[in-house]
C-alpha cells in the first residue's frame, strides 16, 4: 500500500537514491563528468576537428614553439652511460648553436642514467626526467615503484613519469590505481608527475577518459597517453578524450593539468595535429601555461630541420 500511495517521483528519487549508496566513491565520482562516449562518435568529431583547424595551426610560429614541447626520450634495452651522455652532449651543442631556439622541454631516460643526464645537461630550461614505478609495464611492488622514484629524485631527476596499473583498472579496482598513484606522488613531493594511462590497452573512449579522472584525483600534474611500448600508442582520439576530460575537471576543480602525446609522434605534420587538439579542446592558456609536452626520440631532429632548414642528425 505504501509503494501503491507513493507518487512515481519520489520511487525514482528513492531508487537513485539506493543505487547511488551502492556505488564505490569512485563510482560516485565518475557521475560528475560524461562518460557517455561512443568510439564511432569520437572519432567523427575528432576527424572533423583536425580536417577544420589544423591547417591554420601549420605555421612557422606553431612549429617553433613546438620545440618547447619537445621531451627528447631515449628508452631503449640497449641504452649506456656513453649512448645517453652522447645524446645529451649532442643537444647541448645544438642549443649553443641555436640560442636563439626555444629549448626542449625535457630529456627523458631510464632511472639510472638521471644522475649522467643532471651532471652534464648544460641546456637552461631543460629538465632532467625519468620514467619510474617499474616502467613499462607498472608489474612490480609498490614498494619498489616508490623506491625507484625517491631514488631518481636523489640523483637528479626534475620530473617523473609513471604507468597507470592498467590490468587492476581493467578489473575495476580502481582503489589500487589511485593509491599507487597517491604515493608516489608524495614521494615526488613538489617534483611534477606524469601519469601514462596506456590508452592503446584501455581500448574504449569511456576507459581512457575514466582513467584521465582517476589519475588527475589522485595526484597527476599531467597526463600522458602512451609508453610507445605497445602496439597502439599515441592517436588523436585518446588525445581529444583526455583534453576533455581534462577540461572537465578544470571546471570541476579549477586545477589545471597539462597533456603529453607519447609514442609514434615522429613528424611535425603529427605535432601539428596534437597541437591543434590541445588548442581547440583546452584553450590558448593551456599552451600558454607550458602544459602542452610530446616525448619522442625521432621527432626532435625533424622538428628543428623544418624550423631551421637545416638537416639535423637524429639525437
Amino acid at each position: 500500500k505504501i509503494k501503491k500511495n507513493m507518487p512515481e517521483k519520489n520511487l525514482h528519487i528513492q531508487k537513485d537514491a539506493s543505487q547511488t549508496a551502492n556505488m564505490s566513491k569512485y563510482e560516485q565520482g565518475f557521475q560528475k563528468y560524461d562518460l557517455q562516449l561512443n568510439d564511432d562518435a569520437v572519432k567523427a568529431a575528432v576527424e572533423k576537428l583536425l580536417e577544420e583547424k589544423s591547417a591554420q595551426y601549420n605555421t612557422p610560429e606553431v612549429l617553433r614553439y613546438l620545440l618547447s614541447t619537445i621531451e627528447l626520450t631515449t628508452l631503449t634495452c640497449n641504452d649506456s652511460d656513453e649512448s645517453v651522455l652522447a645524446m645529451v652532449e649532442k643537444y647541448n651543442k645544438v642549443a649553443e648553436n641555436h640560442p636563439d631556439l626555444p629549448p626542449f622541454s625535457a630529456l627523458v631516460t631510464y632511472p639510472r642514467f638521471v644522475d649522467i643526464v643532471s651532471k652534464s645537461l648544460e641546456v637552461e630550461g631543460t629538465k632532467a626526467a625519468c620514467v619510474v614505478g617499474g616502467f613499462p609495464s607498472s608489474q612490480t611492488f609498490i614498494e619498489i615503484k616508490t623506491t625507484e622514484t625517491a631514488l631518481s629524485i636523489k640523483d637528479g631527476a626534475e620530473e617523473c613519469d609513471m604507468v597507470l596499473s592498467v590490468g587492476p583498472f581493467l578489473q575495476g579496482d580502481y582503489e589500487t590505481c589511485v593509491d599507487e598513484i597517491e604515493e608516489i606522488k608524495a614521494v615526488c613531493g613538489k617534483v611534477p608527475l606524469k601519469v601514462i594511462l596506456e590508452t592503446g590497452e584501455l581500448k574504449t573512449a569511456a576507459n581512457i577518459k575514466r582513467a584521465s579522472i582517476l589519475s588527475m584525483y589522485a595526484g597527476a600534474d599531467l597526463i600522458k597517453t602512451s609508453t610507445g611500448k605497445t602496439p597502439v600508442s599515441a592517436t588523436p582520439e585518446a588525445a581529444y578524450v583526455m583534453c576533455q576530460a581534462i577540461k572537465e575537471y578544470y571546471n570541476e576543480t579549477g586545477r589545471m593539468v597539462g597533456f603529453k602525446a607519447s609514442g609514434g609522434v615522429s613528424t611535425p605534420k603529427d605535432a601539428v595535429l596534437y597541437y591543434t587538439i590541445v588548442r581547440e579542446v583546452l584553450g590558448e592558456e593551456w599552451i600558454k601555461a607550458g602544459l602542452f609536452r610530446i616525448g619522442t626520440s625521432s621527432l626532435a631532429s625533424r622538428l628543428l630541420t623544418a624550423v631551421t632548414g637545416e638537416e639535423f642528425e637524429k639525437f
